[in-house]
């Protein structure tokens, strides 16, 4: 696992009550249009704009709404965290009784599914409504570790009044989101949340540490999943004969016959037994096997005749970036990571094509980070090579390809196509 960009709330060496009072002057001053005295750190300062274009109230303590036990229970079961449980309970509760903490688990939508810890920082945490079924997203509850790393997608630690509401300024908290490694789909965030007097700088690390290892035992158990698919696949793909392709419900490939060999195929959402259309292979027959699905690639019918495939990159939400491609066989969407959104993006601004340094400069700025653009290119081929093409990197000639941007400078864009506030 490659490192993670793990800024502490707390300097080195800082003295935790004097940086807290640095913290207010310009918590007070950035409320006030005052001269700030320092500035917030860069993920504080995004978050504290997004509260301002909110009208966030930050002597607010109206109650965030809360779920039903009902409606609790569902979130649960479907939130997909519940597999990790065992993992992050294992890693965090008891370090969080001693250390005067509570673990608060939410999903990806925000809402607080578990809380456990210390019984006295928990009776602290009901008088603030950090509850079980509470919404502690930013725009519930103003700048917080939680909310703001699902807004940043990174770790994110917080202290004092860096949150945004006053009444959260005797709390510090760190929180990690937490990643299906099937799908990269976020699947929420992990924090452990105290009294601002039990802030460290380490903490941050050590919630990272262990959302990290229960995104690898997610893995292992996929893997295992997979290797029992490919136990079935094998005889299934003798049996049937010529090209196809056996994959699990997420595109990961268990076994394969007359076909380059790839990891996983874009499948598109709603996937369904018929006929689609897939960048991978083009025209494909589906099936459904147990615990996956049966794919054979079937000869184009009335290519001429057939509209020319079209391409929408949906980049209106910074949180969920979306290629969507209609052809003659119908229509499926993929969700995109934000690095597979600006490159498409680059590729949609500029037909012409982008050599591997073109593209690292308008990515990073710097032209001289080639070797991660190619090994994203090679990921965004591998999903979609039916569209994209290479020397130079493009869309191909005969897709027609549509950008829906948003209205204001919410998305992260390109180092040199659209400067954007990143956070």
């Amino acid at each position: 696992m490659g490192q993670r960009d793990l800024e502490a709330a707390l300097p080195a060496g800082a003295d935790p009550r004097r940086h807290a009072r640095v913290l207010a002057q310009v918590h007070e001053a950035a409320l006030t249009g005052k001269a700030l005295p320092s500035r917030p750190r860069a993920v504080i300062g995004a978050s504290w704009q997004r509260m301002r274009r909110l009208g966030m109230d930050p002597d607010s303590r109206a109650a965030a709404p809360v779920l039903t036990f009902e409606e609790l229970e569902t979130r649960r079961r479907t939130s997909g965290l519940v597999a990790a449980l065992p993992t992050l309970r294992g890693g965090l509760i008891s370090l969080a009784e001693q250390a005067a903490h509570i673990m608060v688990i939410v999903d990806a939508g925000g809402k607080v599914l578990w809380r456990d810890g210390s019984a006295a920082v928990r009776r602290h945490a009901d008088g603030l409504g950090f509850v079980e079924g509470v919404d502690w997203r930013e725009e519930a509850v103003g700048t917080n570790a939680i909310g703001t790393a699902l807004v940043a997608r990174r770790p994110v630690q917080m202290y004092a009044a860096e949150h945004y509401v006053r009444s959260h300024h005797s709390w510090t908290c760190a929180a990690v989101p937490l990643h299906d490694p099937r799908d990269g789909r976020l699947l929420g965030v992990v924090d452990l949340s105290g009294p601002a007097s039990t802030v460290h700088a380490t903490t941050l690390a050590l919630v990272d540490a262990v959302t990290r290892l229960a995104e690898s035992q997610l893995r292992t158990t996929h893997l295992t999943e997979l290797e029992r698919l490919r136990g079935f696949a094998v005889p299934v793909l003798a049996k049937v004969g010529g090209r196809a392709v056996v994959a699990d419900e997420h595109g990961w490939v268990a076994a394969a016959a007359g076909l380059a060999p790839v990891d996983r195929i874009a499948l598109p959402t709603g996937f369904a037994p018929g006929r689609v259309w897939l960048p991978a292979y083009g025209n494909c027959a589906v099936e459904p096997v147990p615990g996956g699905w049966l794919i054979r690639p079937t000869d184009p019918t009335d290519d001429d005749a057939a509209p020319p495939t079209q391409v929408v990159l949906d980049v209106r939400s910074s949180r969920e970036p979306r290629l969507t491609v209609s052809s003659a066989s119908g229509t499926w969407t993929h969700r995109l990571s934000p690095r597979h959104a600006e490159m498409l993006y680059v590729l949609a601004s500029r037909r012409d094509g982008r050599s591997a340094s073109e593209l690292s400069f308008d990515l990073f700025g710097d032209a001289g980070r080639t070797v991660t653009v190619r090994a994203e290119m090679s990921r965004l081929r591998r999903h979609f090579g039916g569209i994209l093409g290479a020397k130079p990197y493009r869309f191909a000639d005969d897709v027609e390809v549509l950008v829906r941007r948003p209205p204001a400078p919410e998305v992260v864009l390109p180092h040199s196509l659209a400067p954007a506030i990143r956070g």
